[in-house]
């Protein structure tokens, strides 16, 4: 068949290695797959999208991303409309499904060819991503949250990425009760994990015994400053000796253009010097394939703050590597970190954070035993074999429908 994926921005997140797994297991299966975006940055994206591995067009990227720093979901939803109607009216491209994710708006101009199908993945409904403070906020989300709801209704498949996700679109979405979104988890292609790991001289700190590693984000929503608070109340209640051993590193995906990602970073730094902490916490700032590989081998555990996540991709990498993980005790941790087993799940405060964390630094064998337990589980549960035969089947399934 001959699929076409649409997103909004082909940057480096879950959601966009979602969409290039997604696209490369369907390639791998015969399927011939291409990829529309607003945006597509070859310096900061996925090394299968500017390698030539998945043919990558960038459209629209001319329209503005906000005005006067306002207005981002309006414009991106533009964005998109604009990439949805260059598909169906000036590209020229003759497909059976559209497969499309975050922006929900461009599916009527999607099903302006009758004969193609149009899969949405829902990995999380956007009107839950931003706050309404104010009545001015709520009277400028009411129409958009009104259109994605009535949009999402209109795909002819809707695919969600966990339980959580199922049970927050139902609550999300009353008038699409009708609808039962199917789950696929997104997945890890574990050749991309396999190979060789060279850790750079200046990449981790020196004379470290416990190296703590927090992936994500510099957004607010994430609740990074859990993890340097947590820090903070675990050196508090160390032995000197041991606390000098002890390092928190702070990776995370950084774009020059995102107002909030300079910002966040900034008041994080801020936290760190505010609690003196400055010689126990290394920042990194985007990082390629090979550096986060090379932390996630290093590390003794992977912290993950952000609460009622709707999945998270990043406590999967991390225990494929064999690498314990600490996690919020709600959203998609729930069904991918076993508490007690590979890792633990804590409630969203520094004192709950700092107790798992303690257990790490004072119990040296707990890494490989929970690692190993962590990557069992991923092979078993979360494999992009697994992935893309799903995938593949609801496709199939979706055309012939």
């Amino acid at each position: 068949m001959k699929v076409v994926f649409v997103h909004p921005d082909l940057g480096i997140g879950g959601a966009e290695r979602l969409v290039v797994d997604a696209a490369l297991a369907l390639q791998a299966r015969g399927h011939s797959v291409k990829l529309l975006t607003a945006h597509h940055d070859p310096s900061h994206c996925f090394k299968e999208t500017s390698d030539g591995t998945l043919d990558v067009k960038a459209v629209g990227d001319w329209l503005p991303r906000s005005f006067c720093g306002r207005f981002y979901a309006l414009c991106a939803y533009i964005r998109m409309i604009y990439v949805a109607l260059y598909l169906v009216l000036f590209s020229g491209l003759q497909y059976d499904v559209v497969f499309c994710d975050q922006i929900s708006a461009c599916i009527p101009f999607l099903k302006m060819r009758r004969k193609p199908k149009v899969l949405f993945y829902c990995h999380f409904p956007d009107q839950l991503l931003t706050q309404r403070l104010t009545f001015l906020k709520r009277l400028y989300r009411a129409p958009i949250d009104w259109l994605e709801e009535k949009t999402t209704g209109m795909a002819h498949c809707v695919l969600v990425n966990s339980s959580f996700t199922a049970k927050t679109f139902a609550k999300t979405f009353p008038s699409l009760s009708h609808i039962q979104p199917d789950v696929l988890y997104p997945s890890l292609n574990f050749a991309a994990f396999d190979g060789p790991v060279q850790t750079p001289t200046d990449l981790l700190p020196p004379n470290v015994d416990t190296l703590f590693l927090s992936i994500n984000r510099f957004e607010r929503k994430k609740n990074l400053g859990l993890a340097i608070e947590a820090l903070g109340k675990l050196l508090e209640n160390l032995p000197a000796k041991e606390r000098k051993g002890v390092h928190l590193v702070m990776a995370g995906g950084y774009d020059e253009r995102v107002t909030e990602n300079r910002e966040h970073y900034l008041e994080l730094r801020q936290l760190v010097d505010r609690l003196q902490l400055a010689d126990h916490i290394t920042f990194k700032r985007s990082f390629s394939d090979a550096e986060k590989l090379s932390l996630l081998s290093n590390c003794s555990c992977l912290l993950y703050t952000p609460s009622n996540e709707h999945f998270g991709i990043v406590p999967i990498e991390a225990m494929y590597m064999s690498r314990p993980v600490v996690a919020v005790n709600s959203g998609g941790p729930l069904e991918t970190v076993v508490d007690g087993k590979t890792g633990f799940l804590r409630e969203p405060d520094a004192e709950s954070f700092a107790e798992a964390m303690r257990e790490f630094v004072t119990k040296k064998d707990l890494t490989k035993i929970f690692g190993k337990a962590g990557r069992a589980r991923v092979v078993s549960s979360f494999s992009f074999k697994a992935f893309g035969n799903k995938l593949d089947r609801l496709v199939r399934k979706l055309k012939k429908s």
